[in-house]
């Protein structure tokens, strides 16, 4: 059985909470073909080490893309009957934060992209603001542009899915029987 999927889906949760595993359910259970837009670079051996470990964790049949700078550029060329995971948000806007962009644009280049890409979107962010407030600018900038970021992704969506501890909690929207 093959479920649909509003145009956006938005996964969130901290980090380990199973907001990936989550996103790649619900994209496999589309039986669409399944495209994986990656936003991480590997910057050291620990995050070579992860992005190997998400690719296993993932399995095979999975057209994956790179795309830790350009997502507008990802998305365009995605075909109309594929389905996309992106993964994920929190990576990509460090990236460009990183890169001195201005992140507003970005984040509305982003929104936009979204709204015009050709097939269902799932996109995995993290919540970062459960925390304690961080203790230098940069991080603090980085929480509030995330968090901003995040209600934007969730007014666009048309599910909401939270990840705790590995279990959904739907914000928005419902869940399409069978898609767990």
């Amino acid at each position: 059985m093959s479920i649909a999927l509003p145009p956006l889906t938005l996964v969130l949760g901290g980090a380990r909470s199973g907001k990936s595993g989550l996103a790649e359910r619900l994209v496999s259970a589309t039986g669409r073909p399944r495209i994986y837009i990656a936003t991480a670079e590997a910057w050291d051996d620990e995050m070579r080490d992860r992005i190997a470990a998400h690719r296993s964790d993932r399995g095979g049949g999975w057209d994956t893309r790179e795309a830790p700078h350009d997502l507008a550029g990802a998305l365009v060329q995605v075909p109309a009957g594929a389905v996309v995971l992106l993964d994920c948000a929190t990576l990509w806007l460090t990236n460009r934060m990183l890169a001195d962009a201005d992140l507003v644009a970005e984040g509305a280049g982003l929104l936009a992209a979204l709204a015009g890409c050709a097939a269902p979107v799932v996109v995995v962010s993290n919540e970062v603001g459960w925390s304690i407030v961080p203790e230098n600018a940069l991080a603090r900038r980085f929480r509030d542009v995330q968090g901003r970021l995040n209600q934007q992704l969730a007014g666009q969506a048309g599910l909401v899915v939270a990840v705790m501890a590995g279990l959904p909690l739907v914000l928005k929207g419902a869940l399409p029987p069978g898609a767990l």
